[in-house]
């Protein structure tokens, strides 16, 4: 069996007026994050990882912030387009391993919910999906509260 390796990252910055999603899951929080999409940082992280992998460059280029077409657009949408192109490239799932890096909100609660969430998009078990979250002990810009971070490996196969 042929496998590939890719690694995502991404990170926005909070905002005022704006919904707080991560993992496709809408976050009880007062303030969501700053993006041209919905800007949902797990999702991301994960869509970059994926394309990554399959050596589809990243998620700018496949959907870029210039287009009219992904303004506000729900990320969700974004990650069911990737497991397209990657399905169609020949690649499918091993498994996600990703870690969200916030100091607040706390996310435990939600991790599965967003685990249940993302397996669905993508059509496999959700024990093919480990989402952690960390803080960094106040230090940086996730530790000031300033924005979140997320970070993803995932493993493709070549079917």
């Amino acid at each position: 069996m042929s496998i590939r390796v890719g690694f995502g990252y991404d990170v926005h910055a909070f905002a005022e007026g704006r919904a707080l999603w991560l993992g496709g899951v809408r976050i009880d929080h007062p303030i969501g994050l700053l993006g041209h999409s919905d800007a949902d940082v797990l999702i991301h992280a994960i869509c970059d990882a994926l394309l990554g992998a399959a050596n589809m460059r990243d998620i700018g280029y496949q959907f870029p912030d210039s287009s009219e077409t992904y303004k506000d657009i729900d990320s969700k949408l974004l990650l069911q387009k990737t497991m397209i192109l990657l399905r169609e490239a020949g690649y499918e799932l091993g498994n996600i391993d990703s870690t969200i890096v916030a100091e607040k909100p706390k996310l435990s609660p939600y991790i599965p919910v967003m685990q249940r969430t993302l397996a669905d998009i993508i059509g496999v078990d959700k024990d093919h999906i480990s989402i952690k979250a960390t803080t960094t002990e106040r230090l940086g810009f996730t530790g000031r509260s300033e924005g979140i971070a997320a970070y993803t490996v995932v493993l493709i196969k070549v079917c």
